[in-house]
């Protein structure tokens, strides 16, 4: 299984490094994505990448958009990562683990979705009985499945800071009327989609991100990552109880790690024992292998 911590094309032109993706120009109307194995925790991107976790996020990122397609077109543009840099070493970094998408203008929110009642939403609801301002029936508990779906966006922060949560009406601000009601009504329903083949799979999604873009038209589409362990809460449904937080599967075991090891969540980031990186591993992979079984 590869690994790639940091990917080095000289062929093209890096734009901006993420705390996951690498992004270079391919030319006016394209972008190369790499998607790393690069790990990030409380913000801080840490020094082991996990192996193959790129690749998983790129063979899941696949499978969703060609399955939600119907819903709001992607930003794939079809043409072979290897063939737009140059030579054996860089299509080698580039294999399974990249798109080649159109240059799109992304929207400056994150399009959080939430079916469960869990992580920052919970605690919001204990202290104010209240989800990023949506009101909440009184005596849900922890993880429980909501009343419906709720979208929940965030400001996009730059890496090393925090995303912050802000209200429907202040997305109104950011975005227009129009433009805020498509975002919140194609973020919902790509969740309601995915979530039902999911259960079907023995996954509960309990939350996921998206992120949008836009053309020069003004046309909307699902661009970065879509329903990956790194954007999305994964359960498995036979572990699933109301009133606790079920193991997901992502990173999850690391964050555990780090809360018990001392570090103070600024960087840089600590070393990992090589057994909670290889647990981490194998949970992404366990959930592309039931999410795309036959």
């Amino acid at each position: 299984m590869s690994v790639l911590h940091e990917s080095s094309l000289t062929s093209l032109t890096l734009l901006h490094r993420g705390k996951v993706r690498d992004l270079y120009e391919v030319d006016a109307e394209h972008l190369l994505i790499v998607q790393t194995d690069r790990l990030s925790a409380f913000d801080v991107i840490l020094p082991d990448p996990i192996p193959g976790k790129g690749e998983v996020l790129t063979t899941l990122s696949n499978f969703w958009f060609e399955k939600l397609q119907h819903i709001i077109p992607n930003h794939l543009s079809g043409i072979a990562p290897e063939s737009v840099v140059s030579g054996a070493a860089e299509q080698e970094q580039v294999r399974g683990r990249s798109f080649v998408t159109k240059k799109l203008k992304p929207l400056p929110i994150e399009a959080i979705v939430r079916g469960y009642l869990v992580g920052s939403g919970w605690k919001d609801y204990q202290k104010t009985g209240t989800v990023c301002g949506l009101t909440l029936p009184s005596g849900l508990r922890e993880a429980e499945k909501l009343p419906q779906p709720l979208f929940t966006p965030s400001t996009k922060a730059a890496v090393g800071d925090h995303d912050e949560n802000i209200s429907f009406v202040q997305t109104i601000e950011l975005l227009g009327e129009a433009r805020a009601a498509e975002v919140r009504d194609a973020a919902i329903a790509l969740y309601v989609e995915a979530a039902n083949y999911a259960s079907g799979k023995g996954i509960i999604i309990a939350d996921t991100k998206f992120e949008f873009g836009v053309d020069e038209k003004g046309q909307l589409y699902l661009i970065d990552e879509a329903l990956t362990p790194d954007s999305s809460r994964f359960w498995p449904a036979e572990a699933y109880q109301v009133g606790s937080n079920p193991p997901s599967f992502d990173k999850q075991i690391v964050r555990d790690w780090l809360e018990t090891s001392g570090w103070n969540k600024q960087a840089p980031g600590p070393h990992i024992p090589q057994q909670v990186m290889k647990k981490t591993a194998d949970k992404y992979q366990e959930a592309l292998e039931r999410l795309m079984a036959a």
